[in-house]
């Protein structure tokens, strides 16, 4: 079955409210065993849609599928956003729940209309796609633009393909692109992310998903963030991600940012042929305990501080990272909001010494930072990741602190089984930091050259 919405009484003039219209039809082919609703050239507002098994959203070029600016337009039976203190991110545009073999498709464009809600704050602000236990998903070739939060969430789904898909996301706060909570056996492929948040995130709400079977290839990424970002959120385990052949320019925060922090494991997670241009930190590392409840950023399964989980078998190898003079800057989020100066430039891989991170390789990697910092604008003290359940007021190394890099290039401590193969670094300008620290690590390996002399 094809339906095309003209032909059901959809209206394509930019006000007209049709989710009645677009829903009926997304009832009618699934109760038909499946189908494919056509959206023409034209501009349709809608609010949530309610996705089914077997149907087909096909968007032809010129078609716009509009988000409602009146949030009463949208369900309040999406789900929710499961990080703590974020209510206002709950509802959704598109949604699926125990739904499969649904694709959306085509040349148009799913426009979240951004500029309709409200920058931040306590108002809701729709994500654009949400799908919660769903099975054989495929988005391919479309746009999905300007969400008034996130693009897309998958949480606890299985057989994921987004391919060929461009996102852009600048306008408003939470602007992330690619989500993956709990899913298995996804391709991503061929896309371009642009947001004020992360790009493409791997996270695990439980133990119940793995995270497990990731596959991101031959995509760029701009980020007022960071551009790959696996945990942070990781109760439950992540492991076999495959990155590969990806291009990363102008992220104000981190490139491949991998946080362990809520107990769990991450593990077997190869980096392999990234270039990036302009990124604050090509790759950061950490591996600890936290626990927010009054503030952003924890689980909301999260009741307390968890033991520090398990980080090992982690490969990058042929990295290239080159900072032009944008990188003297120091860049912001919005107005104040800072993202990224010199002093917090470089690599950095951490962990409590008391549980170390195991079996790192870095392997072909060139840096070529902007340089220039002198050693009066860094403090001297370099704090240690603290247990937080010993120490939960102490001041600890972490995710967002400190806000300085006291290395030029590189700070790794805290690895048992390391290895530093062909690695180079120079700069633009000569910085009056140590070029790297290597600290309390068990090195199978060093090979290290800076400005033409190995270390």
């Amino acid at each position: 079955m094809r339906i095309n919405i003209i032909d059901r009484g959809a209206v394509g003039d930019g006000r007209t409210l049709n989710t009645e219209v677009i829903q009926g039809m997304v009832e009618l082919c699934h109760e038909a065993g499946g189908g494919t609703v056509v959206f023409p050239k034209g501009v349709f507002v809608c609010g949530t849609l309610y996705l089914k098994t077997n149907v087909t959203l096909e968007l032809e070029a010129g078609a716009v599928l509009l988000a409602s600016p009146d949030i009463r337009d949208y369900g309040r039976d999406t789900h929710h956003n499961r990080y703590r203190n974020e209510e206002e991110l709950d509802r959704c545009f598109l949604y699926a729940q125990d739904q499969e073999n649904i694709r959306i498709t085509g040349m148009g464009e799913i426009n979240g209309n951004a500029g309709a809600f409200p920058n931040q704050g306590d108002s809701y602000r729709p994500m654009l796609l949400r799908f919660l236990r769903c099975r054989r998903i495929r988005v391919e070739q479309v746009r999905l633009f300007q969400a008034a939060s996130w693009t897309a969430a998958f949480l606890d789904s299985e057989s994921i393909w987004v391919r060929d898909v461009q996102i852009f996301n600048d306008r408003n706060y939470n602007g992330d692109g690619l989500d993956f909570d709990g899913c298995s056996h996804v391709f991503v492929d061929g896309c371009s992310i642009v947001g004020t948040d992360d790009n493409l995130c791997l996270q695990s709400s439980s133990k119940a998903y793995p995270v497990r079977d990731i596959h991101i290839s031959n995509c760029t990424f701009s980020s007022v963030c960071a551009a790959i970002r696996i945990g942070l959120k990781s109760l439950g385990d992540i492991y076999n991600v495959v990155i590969s052949n990806c291009t990363m320019e102008r992220v104000w925060r981190e490139g491949i940012k991998i946080e362990c922090t809520e107990g769990g494991s991450i593990s077997d997670i190869s980096v392999e042929n990234i270039v990036m241009r302009d990124v604050t930190r090509p790759v950061f590392v950490l591996l600890n305990n936290r626990f927010r409840p009054e503030d952003y950023g924890s689980s909301l399964e999260l009741d307390g501080i968890p033991e520090i989980g398990r980080m090992e078998n982690i490969r990058f190898c042929h990295i290239t990272a080159t900072d032009s003079k944008e990188m003297k800057k120091t860049h912001y989020r919005f107005e104040n909001d800072i993202m990224g100066e010199p002093r917090f430039n470089g690599i950095r891989v951490d962990a409590n010494r008391q549980h170390p991170i195991r079996n790192l390789t870095i392997s072909g990697l060139g840096y070529h930072s902007v340089g220039g910092v002198k050693k009066e604008e860094i403090p001297s003290e370099y704090p240690e990741v603290l247990d937080r359940r010993l120490y939960p007021k102490k001041t600890s190394s972490e995710n967002y602190y400190p806000d300085w890099s006291r290395a030029a290039f590189m700070d790794i401590r805290n690895v048992d089984g390391l290895i530093l193969s062909e690695v180079v670094f120079s700069s633009e300008e000569a910085d009056e930091r140590e070029p790297y620290f290597v600290e309390n690590c068990r090195i199978y390996r060093q090979e290290i050259y800076t400005g033409g002399q190995k270390g």
